[in-house]
């Protein structure tokens, strides 16, 4: 029996190895992207598209023996095959209640 928990332990440490990003890969990314919400976002993208199929779903780097999904996007982010825009940031403004009607039942009553 211990046998087989050690097998099933090294099937285990392998499986959760493979879904992995690389860590030097992602340092070099946020190097590139800076935030690391979009990073994660432009990668989670990019993984459903490679794993989708269909027309633009193919990897835009050469290499890509031995590299799960998410280490081919983050290829292509490093070799800037892959950019993004940041929106700009608009500073919005409270409206004030100045001239607004108010409901008629908020109105005091004159009794």
């Amino acid at each position: 029996m211990l046998g087989a928990m050690k097998s099933g332990a090294a099937v285990r440490n392998t499986t959760n190895s493979q879904k992995q990003m690389n860590a030097n890969l992602v340092k070099l990314a946020l190097e590139k992207v800076v935030n690391a919400n979009v990073l994660v976002n432009m990668v989670s993208r990019r993984v459903r598209q490679l794993n989708a199929g269909g027309s633009g779903s193919h990897p835009l780097v050469m290499e890509t023996a031995n590299m799960g999904m998410a280490d081919i996007a983050l290829m292509e982010i490093i070799e800037d095959k892959m950019s993004f825009e940041m929106p700009e940031i608009i500073k919005l403004t409270r409206p004030t209640g100045r001239n607004r009607k108010r409901p008629q039942h908020w109105v005091k009553s004159a009794a």
